[in-house]
């Protein structure tokens, strides 16, 4: 998914260990998977912010990939579904929130057909490891 998104080679190991850390620690998000015919057609990721203005929790939605074979079949569509689904059940999701590479224009439309818009902030980052 980076290498395709972003041309980033990722390191297998601390991938591995990365999603290991959040199966074993649900208190800093959850992973949802589509799949189509028993294969695993798509899959994200959900991590949570505190808003304190808000008085609730922003569901961070990262790692969005779907195979190559699935897209435009709905996938994300079921997942973000499903994610909204289960944020409904519970009391203080105040909204959902993801980041999209700027060239990645088809994601874009995606996530305004259904019902996502540009945010007003810009995003800034330090990496010190990079």
């Amino acid at each position: 998914m980076a290498y395709e998104t972003e041309g980033k080679e990722l390191s297998n190991e601390a991938l591995s260990a990365g999603v290991r850390y959040l199966l074993n620690h649900p208190e800093h998000g959850f992973y949802v998977v589509a799949e189509i015919d028993g294969e695993v057609a798509g899959s994200l990721m959900v991590t949570y912010e505190w808003s304190d203005w808000r008085n609730g929790v922003i569901w961070w939605i990262q790692s969005v990939y779907v195979r190559p074979e699935y897209r435009r079949r709905g996938v994300y569509r079921s997942l973000y579904a499903e994610v909204k689904k289960m944020a409904a059940a519970q009391k203080n999701v105040c909204g959902f929130r993801l980041y999209v590479e700027k060239r990645n224009t088809a994601a874009q439309r995606t996530y305004a057909a259904l019902g996502m818009h540009e945010a007003n902030y810009k995003f800034y980052e330090e990496m010190p490891d990079e």
